[in-house]
């Protein structure tokens, strides 16, 4: 049975899935038009000490971070993480959904420039893909939502972890360090019993500053702030992160996200950018999405099954494992952001990056749910 939490995390998902398909289309519109010059103009233009778009993926993404952080916190908390058993099997096939599609890149990619990108076929967007399995319905055993909704927090935790690695320029360490004693204030706040998230959220803006400048990106902020809001495992009092956690899904889903898709899915169709997905670039990105995905998800759920270490989601076949793998090759929000740190002051590589991710998406969105769909022809008598 879905949980109220998850009930409402489908039904945001779905409707914020579809926003987003709508922005993608409405920026890519633009882009190839005569307002495309103007656009990209107000994306570079300056608002007060950073650029518009700067402000969208370093500032209003910290804020996305922070609710997939408090997610990912919850679920260990209370959720869907918080047993090893019940656990074992989105995690393992969450690191087997990271570990294949970087290697297909990087098989691809290991001895040219585009090397560093690895990390962009790793992640799985939450609101397609949930969006996608949600219009189901009743097709799909509500367990398979929860293993996919489990499978995608872990694959984000993958690739913030990827990101603030990986991804990282130069260090300075006076703003790490004094970053460090605000966690260290955060942490003590949460042990002191400090319930109002207003005194959490305050020292987060600081944070988030103290990381914008120290060289790790400052999206990592977010998460770090969610680890430290409190929250306890009763349910019939909301704690302070699940009161967070619920004022911060409308705006994260229908204002963060839409203005992300817009400002980053303008992308300019060129000569040749067709030809662009048939070099091993293409191939990496494209190939680690779609099929890296669906066979490390499904290897390593097959190795965790039969070792006895994990089992099926209820009422679940292999069939819905496939198509959930397939839909786990939605990468858009987070394989873009990954896209924009690999490839920074190469905006040429960016806009193909951005092109191999729109069509890998959208080939692993249209084969899953088409897997999906026909996995079953009957009602499940399972509440929804």
């Amino acid at each position: 049975m879905l949980t109220q939490y998850f009930r409402r995390f489908f039904n945001s998902s779905q409707s914020s899935g579809v926003i987003l398909l709508l922005c993608v289309f409405v920026s890519l519109l633009v882009a190839n038009s005569s307002a495309g010059g103007s656009f990209a103009a107000l994306l570079d233009a300056p608002l007060g000490p950073y650029t518009v778009s700067s402000w969208i993926n370093d500032g209003l993404m910290a804020i996305f971070f922070l609710l997939v952080g408090l997610e990912i916190k919850r679920e260990i908390v209370e959720g869907e993480l918080s047993d090893v058993k019940k656990a074992s099997l989105p995690i393992l096939a969450a690191i087997g959904g990271m570990l294949v599609p970087a290697a297909v890149f990087f098989l691809f990619n290991h001895s040219n420039e585009y090397r560093h990108g690895w990390g962009i076929p790793m992640a799985t967007d939450i609101a397609f893909s949930l969006a996608i399995i949600s219009m189901l319905s009743s097709r799909v055993p509500a367990s398979v939502k929860i293993f996919l909704a489990a499978l995608a927090i872990v694959d984000d935790l993958g690739a913030i972890m990827v990101i603030a690695i990986f991804y990282t320029e130069q260090l300075h360490w006076l703003y790490l360090i004094i970053a460090a004693a605000i966690i260290v204030l955060l942490i003590l706040m949460n042990r002191f019993g400090v319930k109002k998230n207003i005194y959490y959220i305050i020292p987060g803006v600081v944070l988030w500053y103290l990381m914008h400048h120290s060289g790790i990106h400052a999206t990592i902020a977010g998460v770090l702030l969610a680890f430290t809001i409190p929250t306890n495992v009763e349910t019939d009092i909301p704690s302070p992160l699940e009161k967070l956690e619920s004022a911060l899904h409308m705006p994260v889903s229908f204002i963060v996200m839409p203005l992300f898709a817009l400002s980053n899915t303008n992308i300019l169709f060129k000569e040749g950018m067709v030809d662009g997905l048939f070099t091993p670039f293409g191939y990496g990105i494209i190939g680690g999405l779609v099929l890296g995905k669906v066979v490390g998800i499904n290897l390593f759920s097959f190795i965790a099954v039969k070792l006895g270490w994990s089992s099926l989601p209820q009422n679940a076949e292999w069939k819905h494992m496939i198509g959930a793998g397939l839909l786990g090759g939605i990468g858009f929000t987070m394989s873009i952001f990954i896209a924009l740190l690999s490839y920074k002051g190469m905006p040429d590589v960016q806009e193909e990056a951005k092109f191999a991710i729109l069509v890998a998406s959208l080939i692993a969105g249209i084969s899953g749910y088409l897997v999906l769909k026909s996995t079953s022809r009957k009602r499940i008598t399972e509440a929804e």
